[in-house]
């Protein structure tokens, strides 16, 4: 799990520069002989370092996409009473904007369960197809997976 998130580029990207409203030190520093990110002040990098080892302690979803499900089943709740309700077309969600829906969804996920489910799962079906990073994934997933990752963060911290 420590080589798929290793030095990444998309780490940055996709989830620290997209919180750096939150935390303002958004650049992550590999430590290589540690094996994890240098832990800064006003950086996300020690909550990453302990979210990389939960994930690697999380048991592989069958199937990712339902702990997804789960999370657009909590946006519907919510939001239902405004009209706002999301489809299941397919395997796909209808909605705007899927982001939202993962973000949304998270506020009732309680300790990040299925959006770290999701993540997991994400990352052993990229490993599947041979992209052992998260900056050899195909962007497409890979900015989902940076939305799940930046929305425990963001979960977490607002939980503190």
């Amino acid at each position: 799990m420590k080589n798929f998130f290793d030095w990444s580029d998309n780490l940055e990207i996709y989830v620290t520069k997209r919180l750096q409203h939150i935390m303002p030190n958004w650049e992550l520093m590999w430590d290589e002989e540690q094996k994890k990110y240098i832990e800064e002040e006003d950086s996300f990098s020690g909550e990453i370092n302990t979210l990389i080892e939960i994930l690697k302690k999380t048991e592989v979803p069958d199937y990712y996409h339902d702990s997804e499900d789960i999370l657009a089943e909590y946006y519907n709740e919510s939001f239902r009473k405004y009209g706002q309700v999301a489809n299941k077309v397919g395997n796909r969600w209808d909605v705007a904007d899927y982001s939202s829906l993962l973000e949304q969804g998270g506020f009732k996920d309680i300790d990040q369960e299925f959006l770290i489910e999701a993540a997991r799962g994400r990352i052993e079906t990229a490993i599947k197809f041979g992209q052992n990073t998260f900056d050899e994934m195909e962007q497409g997933h890979a900015y989902i997976l940076g939305d799940i990752i930046a929305n425990i963060l963001y979960h977490r911290e607002n939980d503190k």
